[in-house]
């Protein structure tokens, strides 16, 4: 998990510019791909925590593969965040700081847990703890780019 952790440490340091916007890189604020991106970390690490590893079976899908292993990247625009990870109200540098401390401590006992929990993905289905890690690098990588172009 020490690429999250390297990622999450990335994210904190943009919660100054959270209110930059630019409408020709993203219709949403540098503050919407923040809270989206900490949101769907949380969620993610709290449904493995539920999952029940002996029933995961690793099945082969092709957007998966594709996504995660051939392009090692998301495609901007081209599918829309679940309503369960968009971000709801105002969103402001102190509420990014606790939402972060709180994702920081659902990721306390990642290491131990077992390497067959998993979460379902609406794409790709059921990830386990390894594929999600690589999940969660590359989409939290993915707005930290469009954060960037934001901020440029």
């Amino acid at each position: 998990m020490n690429t999250i952790t390297s990622i999450l440490t990335v994210l904190a340091s943009k919660f100054d510019d959270y209110n930059r916007v630019k409408t020709v890189v993203s219709k949403s604020s540098v503050g919407w791909h923040l809270e989206h991106s900490l949101k769907t970390i949380d969620q993610i690490i709290t449904a493995c925590k539920k999952s029940d590893p002996s029933i995961y079976q690793w099945k082969f899908k092709l957007n998966r593969f594709l996504i995660l292993d051939v392009l090692q990247k998301i495609p901007r625009g081209k599918a829309k965040a679940p309503k369960v990870v968009q971000p709801e109200g105002d969103i402001s540098k102190e509420s990014l700081q606790l939402h972060f401390e709180k994702v920081c401590q659902n990721l306390e006992n990642w290491e131990d847990m077992n390497e067959n929990c998993y979460f379902f993905h609406p794409y790709f289905g059921n990830l386990n703890k390894k594929t999600t890690e690589k999940f969660l690098a590359l989409h939290t990588n993915h707005h930290l780019k469009i954060i960037e172009d934001i901020c440029n």
